[in-house]
């Protein structure tokens, strides 16, 4: 394991091989927990506040179950008319 050292401003430098593997860039936030006697630093992206819905497990859940559908071929339409697609789910 790679040793790093703390400068003047409680600063470390995070070895290149984690920085590439977890895919980090200058400016990225990182989480901070104290473990035991261990520091550890988790990534972090940030979402915007009108964006987090769509990162809801109960939305996520519903969108890999349309993925996996799409996968499946399980598809409607095209449709030529709105009408066409309001008739199509009725019917379902």
């Amino acid at each position: 394991m790679p040793i790093v050292k703390i400068g003047p401003k409680h600063q470390v430098t995070i070895p290149t091989q984690f920085f590439k593997t977890l895919d980090l860039r200058p400016g990225d936030l990182v989480e901070a927990q104290l473990r035991d006697e261990a520091i550890v630093l988790i990534p972090q992206k940030l979402i915007p506040k009108d964006q987090a819905w769509f990162w809801t497990k109960e939305w996520q859940d519903k969108e890999k179950e349309a993925d996996e559908a799409i996968a499946r071929g399980e598809l409607s339409g095209p449709f030529e008319t709105a009408d066409e697609l309001v008739r199509r789910l009725r019917k379902q």
